[in-house]
């Protein structure tokens, strides 16, 4: 909408045919001057809009008799914004003794949230309302973007030795064949760092362990990727591979993108008018790629219990990461055009360089355009309980087929045979020290039975499984664990495999 002078009743009228909406308000006069200022602070916390006394709420103008003491009252209730705006007051003569009055503002930008007396208020439709608590205070840290990003803070006690140095290297070897970094940069890992921004005065930032780390764990428990296999279509189904691993955000992709070219059934088919088979998968690789990215990129780092995580289904593939959309920026907005807004520049500015991405923002629309051309759905995105959520629908089996798990195609045991129980077995203990009880749960037994009995003791025999309490057998605490052999053929974290 054009907030420019307003030259004549034409144009007014014009611009009341609008109807009241997010950036037009009308007022019968200034004595409803509070709720015009609560509705001036809500246009600048979004994209700006115009207030006009004097104007029935139908749209009818009705004028008002205007002093000069009436536009004083204005420009002093506009003093009580805070941060200081810039307000355009302009006064239009709608009849010989009377006016009608437009305040304009523009939208605040890097400066939100704006409050007025206090308060801060959004724009909702034709409606000004309070702005959420949650709101206010992302856009207060979006406001310190320059100097208190999460990112760019000081990581306290992190040195050069901390991080991986062939990472660092390797970012450099890919942004100089990129032509995104000088080829004069040299191999000193701290001018690499200092060229991408992630060491300030000498000190390393927060983005510099998140990119480059290699321990994370007891201070930044936030990285950490997690990746899980699920026989049938909710997460209550039975676990087929789980892993749980803390890794900088280059070694998230990396690990994530082989856990789904590992997990994903490779299928094929013949091409119309060609004799040779194509090899796909269910979702394009390239596609996952882009936003197990985003994912790592623009989550938010900040939150201590946070995480990226990919979960596999028999019907889809969920990719989610913890945080929200960029202010200004909407789920509908992600499959048409939108500006790129990074959460975390610094880090994202990393992968730039190394031309994993690109920072026009149309990072989700090739995804959508990668699906279409593959004839795969295209992608569900969700903004939910602080997570941002991208749903690929694709079967993930084929019909008729049972997904095989992880314990299952190591240990190379029949399933419908009563070796099936085994099985079943070493993949819950595979998660960890559970009690016959739980593993009776996990096995889909209401209670432990005779069959149960007799095959734990025989695992125990075999030296698959061991006691966590081996001087007290029969102990109420007792629970059972993978023994050494165990965690060798399944495959556990920690083996010697």
């Amino acid at each position: 909408m054009n907030r420019g002078m307003i030259k004549s009743t034409q144009e007014l009228s014009a611009l009341l045919a609008q109807g009241e909406g997010e950036a037009l308000e009308f007022k019968r006069s200034t004595g409803e001057l509070k709720e015009a200022m609560q509705t001036l602070c809500a246009f600048q916390n979004g994209s700006g809009g115009t207030l006009l006394f004097g104007i029935r709420p139908d749209g009818r103008i009705e004028g008002q008799e205007v002093a000069d003491h009436t536009l004083r009252d204005i420009a002093q209730a506009c003093d009580r914004f805070e941060p200081p705006a810039h307000v355009s007051i302009q006064r239009i003569k709608v009849s010989p003794d009377r006016d009608a009055i437009a305040v304009a503002v523009k939208g605040g930008g890097d400066m939100r949230p704006f409050v007025y007396e206090g308060r801060a208020y959004e724009r909702v439709g034709s409606t000004t309302r309070r702005m959420p608590q949650a709101k206010y205070e992302r856009l207060l840290v979006e406001r310190g973007h320059a100097k208190h990003r999460w990112e760019n803070l000081p990581a306290d006690g992190l040195t050069l030795k901390d991080l991986d140095r062939k990472e660092i290297l390797r970012t450099r070897e890919l942004a100089i064949q990129q032509n995104r970094i000088s080829p004069d940069t040299g191999t000193d890992i701290g001018e690499i760092l200092d060229r991408l921004g992630l060491r300030i005065d000498g000190v390393l930032t927060q983005a510099a362990l998140m990119l480059y780390g290699k321990r994370f764990l007891p201070n930044y428990p936030q990285c950490l990727l997690k990746m899980g296999r699920f026989r049938g279509t909710e997460v209550t189904g039975e676990i087929v591979d789980n892993r749980q691993e803390y890794m900088n955000a280059f070694t998230m992709v990396r690990e994530g993108m082989a856990f789904l070219e590992r997990t994903m059934p490779l299928g094929a088919r013949f091409p119309v008018g060609k004799i040779f088979r194509e090899d796909r998968f269910p979702v394009p690789l390239g596609a996952l790629r882009e936003i197990l990215l985003n994912a790592v990129m623009h989550r938010d780092y900040s939150n201590y219990s946070g995480y990226v995580a990919i979960a596999v289904f028999d019907d889809r593939i969920e990719i989610r990461s913890c945080g929200s959309l960029p202010t200004g920026v909407t789920v509908e907005q992600l499959s048409g055009r939108h500006d790129s807004k990074p959460t975390n520049p610094l880090i994202a500015g990393a992968f730039h360089r190394t031309g994993a991405v690109e920072v026009w923002g149309r990072g989700t629309n090739r995804v959508i355009a990668m699906c279409k051309q593959s004839a795969v759905a295209t992608p569900v995105f969700e903004d939910r309980h602080g997570f941002l959520i991208v749903t690929f629908k694709a079967q993930m089996v084929a019909p008729g087929r049972r997904v095989e798990s992880r314990v299952e195609s190591k240990v190379g045991l029949e399933v419908g045979s009563s070796h099936d129980l085994s099985t079943r077995i070493l993949t819950a203990l595979w998660l960890g020290p559970t009690s016959k009880a739980r593993i009776a749960q996990a096995v889909g037994k209401q209670k432990v039975d005779g069959q149960l009995h007799a095959v734990v003791r025989k695992l125990l025999a075999q030296g698959l499984i061991e006691y966590t309490l081996p001087d007290k057998p029969n102990s109420r605490l007792q629970k059972y664990r993978l023994a050494e052999h165990g965690r060798k053929i399944t495959g556990q974290p920690g083996s010697a495999s």
